[in-house]
């Protein structure tokens, strides 16, 4: 019993340990297996030129010069293109749920998609949907499911609901101030 415990312990089950990473025999099909693990990665979700440089790196026997390879590859094929995810991860956000253009910013940057090609599909997108329409959406929502704003306190949870969901401060202290105002107008005398 002893002796499995220390086999299991010290990682030794029928395989012998590499210690240190050994360049594979074929670099060719080192650079197949790269290329059906970025398959797999890019069918699970899309996902940004670097987004997928990093998973690919993290693997095991990827080297950069193969996973540049492999990236070109990709790139010839048309399955890795930053503009066209950068479009569609935008639209798509904005379909679920009423965010702002601060907020896909963000995300986009976190995707680490380059600033010129998010101002890009964000300009394209908020040319279809407006973001005026979006937090009136935004609005909506949130007075179904809380109501109206009675109080100043709930007035302000609604501005910073509406600043975290990454709409401008003018456009969002515009609107909450016509909601309130509304309010005020609508009470009995």
């Amino acid at each position: 019993m002893v002796k499995y415990c220390i086999i299991y312990q010290r990682g030794y089950r029928g395989k012998q340990k590499r210690t240190e990473e050994e360049p594979p025999a074929d670099p060719a099909k080192a650079r197949e297996r790269l290329f059906q693990r970025a398959a797999k990665l890019l069918a699970d979700k899309q996902r940004s030129v670097e987004e997928l440089r990093e998973r690919l790196l993290a693997g095991r026997g990827a080297t950069p010069d193969l996973v540049e390879t492999v990236i070109e590859r990709l790139r010839e094929y048309g399955y890795l293109d930053d503009e066209r995810f950068a479009q569609s991860y935008a639209s798509l956000r904005i379909q679920q749920r009423p965010i702002g253009r601060q907020r896909l910013q963000r995300d986009l940057r976190l995707k680490k998609i380059d600033k010129q090609t998010v101002d890009t599909a964000l300009d394209q997108v908020f040319e279809q949907t407006p973001e005026e329409d979006l937090i009136d959406r935004a609005i909506a929502k949130r007075v179904r499911l809380r109501g109206k704003p009675q109080t100043r306190a709930e007035a302000k949870k609604l501005f910073d609901h509406l600043l975290r969901q990454g709409f401008a401060f003018e456009l969002v202290s515009e609107k909450v101030r016509a909601l309130s105002q509304n309010q005020i107008d609508n009470m009995p005398d």
